[in-house]
């Protein structure tokens, strides 16, 4: 087999000599009357089409030559005869390679095996490829080359290609759903003098004009809020977050998430509401409410049913029955035994409320492989909501897990600014510099009670298009920069 090298130099060779003769390789002089997969639904014997599209196979038959042209919808066979197209132009074919861009107008017909194909009349190189196209049209193997080289990917694969046109589907879905019960879109700042929100290691940036360093945010929920303050009752964001945190198969250090917020709502109205979307979304973009299991290590659990209603457990009790009944009487050094004895690695300085969730994200949330709402979380793990009125020591919320993984945590949002200060004081150890003063003082102004739900749509695209890495959803994941080409 030649190698990389001399087939570029040969394809540089054939580009040469379509300049020689006068054609440009690289035209921009035509355009399509219609898909590849238009052409072969609508076929009709005769009728004349005009379609563009990548060259993916050749066969050559001497006085005649047949292709494959795909575009983003689909394939559809060409068939050029040097006797219709001229001996020039026949020439001028036979210098094309695998990868290459072609338009050709010609009349449909059907070969003898039933191959709906076009019959060549005249045709306009449209882009000449100078390296070979993947050696595998099926799937490429290497992952390296997969995420790093992910145009090669979609050249590969029509499943991946499908499951990128899928998320967008989803994602265009989801804001459909929003609009009509009456969600307004926004957009707030993605650099931020103080990232809030949520408690993660932000990026920094320098700002040269202003002279200071800014935050690429983690979180979109404090701006979310200041609009609820300003009389937006109902709105959502989409938009990046980025997290100086690790990479997993579930963690990207830039995301996508969904935020929304609806005044008068609660953590209760935040359930129906992401029950009802999702449902919605598989119905829409799969078809179906069953899913395969990809996290799943229970082959009697290998299936996901997102049929509502669905499981609704507390989280106390979630952690009562992998740890013991007896878990919050133990007291701090009792449940860290417990749960090094349970297997789970308890950090040097975790406080009393990490060590117990600890023990839920390691035994717990892995085996929540049907949908779940998780509630009633201890009250220091979310600062922004409000206090559990039956439990002080928890707070109005759910997570939602679905295959083995968080997809949606919700709230009752905190709107007492006395409360909200105080837990923010809390959580920033004394460190004046991160607290956002400005939006504690859009709470002094009053915020309506309100429900808020975030929701990883990276992680919700793994489930509901059954991918088991985050990498497989995200067109270019984040990888270290190679060293040498």
């Amino acid at each position: 087999m030649e190698d990389t090298n001399s087939l570029i130099e040969n394809r540089k060779a054939k580009l040469a000599e379509l300049h020689e003769r006068g054609v440009n390789p690289f035209s921009n002089e035509f355009e399509p009357t219609e898909t590849c997969a238009e052409a072969r639904g609508k076929f009709e014997e005769g009728r004349n089409v005009a379609v563009a599209g990548r060259i993916t196979a050749h066969r050559d038959m001497g006085k005649s030559q047949f292709f494959d042209l795909r575009d983003s919808t689909g394939r559809i066979q060409i068939y050029a005869q040097k006797k219709v197209i001229g001996e020039d132009a026949f020439d001028v074919i036979k210098h094309l390679d695998l990868g290459d861009f072609l338009g050709v107008r010609g009349d449909l017909f059907q070969t003898r095996t039933g191959e709906i194909t076009v019959k060549v009349q005249e045709f306009v190189v449209l882009s000449k490829a100078l390296r070979p196209p993947p050696e595998k049209w099926h799937g490429l193997a290497d992952t390296e080359i997969r995420y790093r080289q992910r145009y090669l990917d979609l050249i590969a694969s029509e499943e991946v290609k499908k499951v990128f046109f899928k998320r967008s589907r989803i994602i265009w879905e989801i804001r459909r759903f929003l609009q009509d019960r009456g969600f307004i879109e926004v957009e707030t700042p993605m650099m931020q003098a103080i990232p809030g929100g949520a408690a993660a290691q932000p990026f920094v940036t320098h700002h040269n004009s202003l002279g200071c360093d800014f935050y690429l945010r983690i979180a979109l929920e404090l701006y979310l809020k200041r609009l609820l303050v300003g009389g937006m009752d109902r709105v959502f964001e989409i938009g990046r977050n980025f997290r100086n945190e690790g990479i997993s198969r579930r963690h990207n250090p830039e995301f996508t998430m969904l935020e929304v917020y609806q005044a008068y709502g609660n953590f209760k109205t935040m359930m129906e509401l992401v029950e009802s979307m999702v449902c919605h979304v598989a119905h829409e973009v799969n078809g179906r409410m069953e899913l395969k299991a990809t996290n799943s290590t229970n082959p009697e659990n290998e299936r996901i049913d997102l049929s509502p209603p669905w499981r609704k457990v507390v989280y106390k009790d979630l952690v009562k029955e992998t740890a013991g009944d007896d878990w919050f009487e133990l007291g701090f050094q009792g449940r860290k035994a417990r749960a090094e004895d349970l297997g789970v690695e308890i950090g040097i300085g975790f406080e009393d409320f990490e060590i117990t969730n600890a023990v839920f994200e390691k035994l717990i949330e892995p085996k929540l492989i049907q949908p779940t709402f998780v509630t009633h979380l201890l009250k220091e793990l979310v600062p922004l909501a409000k206090l559990s009125s039956d439990d002080p020591d928890t707070v109005e919320v759910f997570e939602l897990c679905i295959n083995g993984q968080e997809i949606a945590p919700a709230y009752s949002e905190q709107n007492d600014p006395v409360v909200q200060r105080e837990r923010l004081e809390h959580q920033a150890g004394g460190e004046q510099q991160k607290l956002d003063e400005d939006f504690l003082i859009s709470l002094e102004h009053g915020m309506p009670p309100a429900g808020g739900m975030g929701i990883g749509i990276d992680r919700l695209c793994m489930t509901l298009l059954e991918q088991d890495s985050i990498r497989d959803v995200i067109l270019f994941p984040q990888l270290r920069p190679r060293t040498s080409q």
